[in-house]
């Protein structure tokens, strides 16, 4: 493994930390309704669980509901079963072939508890950031060792992997302060 290379796995890695963290924070309830909520829940579809997106058709009806059309009519009560056991404090309804889940406003202290939630995750984030910085140095490390690389040239790396590090931190926290306001909007 060359300098470059180093420096490259830990900028793709963190990438994949941000790319975490975004699809993690897509999980977490606002008050408005949206499709991504549902994006986790797994249905048993002919005894194999099935993501919900694949047996179903998830549309928004309103700012508060989402509709789900399952693709088979057998399948309605399936996926209505699913969603409510899917622990996300959603009552989907039935009506006919098409399943209405309202999405019921959050209260302050729910609201609170989803900011914990974010902050949380984001906290997971960052480290797993300063982890794969630590991984990176130690390659380093390792590389002056072997004298693959000059001392300047390792100084000069361990300053661009902290460089990435902070931009990457920084744009964590910028994540965290909007999915804040997001949630925190009544």
């Amino acid at each position: 493994m060359t300098v470059a290379e180093a420096k490259k796995t830990a900028d793709q890695k963190m990438q994949k930390s941000i790319e975490t963290l975004r699809a993690d924070l897509a999980k977490v309830r606002t008050g408005r309704a949206h499709t991504g909520i549902l994006d986790h829940v797994m249905v048993e579809y002919y005894g194999n669980p099935t993501s919900l997106t694949q047996v179903a058709n998830v549309t928004l009806v309103d700012a508060r509901t989402i509709g789900v059309q399952p693709f088979e009519k057998k399948m309605v009560a399936v996926v209505e079963k699913a969603i409510r056991d899917a622990d996300l404090g959603l009552n989907p309804s039935t009506q006919g072939e098409m399943i209405r889940v309202p999405t019921p406003p959050l209260t302050e202290e729910r609201r609170k508890e989803m900011v914990k939630l974010v902050k949380s995750e984001a906290e997971d984030a960052k480290i797993a950031i300063r982890n794969i910085r630590r991984d990176a140095n130690e390659t380093l490390k390792k590389l002056l060792k072997e004298k693959a690389c000059s001392e300047d040239d390792e100084r000069r790396a361990q300053d661009e992997i902290q460089k990435l590090t902070d931009k990457f931190v920084l744009e964590v926290d910028k994540m965290v302060v909007e999915k804040e306001k997001e949630v925190l909007t009544v």
